[in-house]
Parts: structure tokens; C-alpha cells; sequence
């Protein structure tokens, strides 16, 4: 009893030393660098890029910034505003989270907890994930074939008036845009539940739909919020969708309020299009004017990254 007891000493003595005692790994160190190194790369770049752009807005956001924000486009860099393409952006991220998001996490859903694994199923993951990388001048193409010609803008009487060309049409357009990167961004999170939790619900008399609500997307919560922020943010950049659906630089519709529902069936811009547009005008005026607009799209993505971030960590806390 006591070789044996020794002899199981001197085995974790010699597992300990070999394992204390490693040899050098070049490769790894290497690799590590190289990582370090990229990591370090972006985040230079990303800082002297914000500090250009914010440097370059502020003669503009320190004179004059709620009159930048609540003034109409100008056709005088002193004088022009941000507030109708920043009202056309807030409600096309509105649609993207009222139409995308629910249907995406659904599907998603289903996809996962309900579908059997056919050919019919894997045909249909398979055309979601081709879909996520169609590029996005594609669904601008399907947005004004489908919902600014065929469906007149969601809005009967607009056709005379603008053809069609509405704030409803463009975030439908870019609702279906991002559909398909919320289907797949939710399914891996929703994949990502351990099996353990789902057979637990059942053995304690969980149906299948209790299961899902209590303890499955509760736990993959975290995942779908961080897929469902990258598709929004995605959808508030977009450009060319909105030219092709018809996004103006000049004469818009009335000037009604930011939350009035009446604009969603009148002429709109947004504020990755006006920027192009400031961007394309000369002088250093007109170069402030860009910088200030790429600010405030800039803080409008990052306040729906903080509430994202914010649910996202009251959900990981319930989690643990």
C-alpha cells in the first residue's frame, strides 16, 4: 500500500515538473505577436479615423449643434441641417427592429427547435445563408420592383406624387435586407443552448413552447441581441439600397414632426445618403458639414450598441 501510495507521488511530482517546466513554443509567441500586432493595428486606425472626423465636425457641433440637428437641408453649408435624413434613418431603423427582428427570430426558431433535419430544411438554410451575402444593391433592385412599384410605397396616393418612392418602402427594403443575417445570427445562438437545459425543462414537465420561452431564449438572449445590434447597424450605413428605392438630396415632403406617422408615405433621405452628398460639394464649409453629419449617424449607432450591450448583460446575469 505504501510503494503504491509513493509511486503515485513521484507520478504527479513528474506530471507537475513536466508541466512547469515547458518547452519553448516559437510559434505560439510568434502567433501571439502577430495577433497583438493586428489588434493593436485597428485600434490605431479606428482612433485617428474618429479623431479626424470629430476634429473636422467641431467648428460645426461647438457653434451651432441643435441648430445643425433641427434645421432642413440647405443649399448653404451655414445654414443646412441634419433633421430630415436623421428622422428617415431613426424610422428605417424602426422598421428593421418591428419587421426584421421578430420574423428573423422566429424563423430562427423554428428552424432550430421544430424543423426535422430534411432536405427540404438544409434547402432552405442553405438559400438563408446565400442570401446573407447577396450584396446589398440587389435588394435595392427587389425594393423597387417589389415594394415601391408593385405595392406603391405601402401608400395608395403617393403614387402620383412621388411614385412611390416612400420612408415605408426603404425600411421594408432594408428589413428584408438584414432578415437573413438575424435568421442566422439567432439560430447559432439559439444552437449554442446546451442540450442538458432543453432535456432538464422536459424532465420536469416543460411542453416544448414553455421550454423555448423559460429557459431556451433566455439563455441565448445574449447571442441574438449581438446579431440582431450587427444587422441594425448594418442597416442604418446602407447606401445604395436607398438610391435605388428612391432616398433624395433636394426638395422632400412636409416638414413634419420626428414621431408624425404622415412621413412614412412622403419623400425621405437618410443620413448615409446626405453625407455622400455633403461629401460631393466643395470647400472646407461643406468638408465641417460631412464630419459633423458622420458624427451624429456615429452616435446614433453607438446609443443602439448601448442598449443592446445593456440587455445583453442583464440577460448573461440571469444566465449565471
Amino acid at each position: 500500500m505504501a510503494l503504491g501510495t509513493l509511486g503515485d507521488r513521484r507520478t504527479k511530482d513528474r506530471v507537475a515538473r513536466e508541466i512547469m517546466n515547458r518547452k519553448a513554443d516559437p510559434t505560439g509567441a510568434l502567433f501571439q505577436v502577430a495577433v497583438l500586432f493586428a489588434l493593436l493595428l485597428a485600434l490605431a486606425i479606428l482612433v485617428l479615423l474618429l479623431q479626424d472626423v470629430v476634429r473636422g465636425s467641431w467648428p460645426v457641433l461647438s457653434e451651432r449643434p441643435g441648430d445643425f440637428l433641427s434645421a432642413e437641408l440647405r443649399t448653404r453649408a451655414d445654414e443646412t441641417g441634419v433633421f430630415q435624413p436623421l428622422r428617415g434613418t431613426f424610422w428605417i431603423g424602426v422598421f428593421v427592429v418591428v419587421l426584421a427582428f421578430p420574423i428573423g427570430i422566429g424563423a430562427a426558431i423554428y428552424l432550430e427547435e421544430y424543423a426535422t433535419d430534411n432536405r427540404f430544411s438544409r434547402f432552405v438554410d442553405l438559400n438563408i445563408r446565400n442570401l446573407a451575402g447577396v450584396p446589398s444593391v440587389v435588394y435595392g433592385i427587389l425594393g423597387f420592383t417589389i415594394f415601391v412599384r408593385f405595392a406603391d410605397g405601402f401608400f395608395p396616393g403617393s403614387v402620383g406624387d412621388h411614385a412611390g418612392k416612400t420612408t415605408a418602402a426603404a425600411g421594408v427594403t432594408l428589413a428584408v435586407l438584414v432578415l437573413p443575417i438575424v435568421i442566422i445570427t439567432s439560430s447559432e445562438a439559439i444552437r449554442a443552448v446546451p442540450r442538458e437545459l432543453r432535456d432538464g425543462a422536459f424532465g420536469m414537465g416543460a411542453t416544448k413552447s414553455q421550454a423555448i420561452r423559460s429557459q431556451i431564449l433566455p439563455y441565448a438572449a445574449p447571442g441574438i441581441l449581438t446579431g440582431t445590434l450587427l444587422s441594425l447597424t448594418r442597416a442604418l450605413g446602407e447606401a445604395a439600397p436607398l438610391i435605388l428605392v428612391g432616398a433624395v438630396t433636394g426638395k422632400l415632403g412636409p416638414n413634419t414632426g420626428f414621431l408624425e406617422l404622415e412621413q412614412l408615405g412622403e419623400k425621405f433621405t437618410a443620413l448615409p445618403i446626405t453625407i455622400a452628398n455633403f461629401a460631393g460639394r466643395p470647400g472646407e464649409d461643406w468638408e465641417q458639414v460631412t464630419s459633423a453629419a458622420i458624427v451624429v449617424l456615429l452616435v446614433m449607432v453607438l446609443m443602439a450598441n448601448a442598449v443592446a450591450i445593456l440587455l445583453r448583460n442583464r440577460y448573461e446575469k440571469k444566465r449565471r
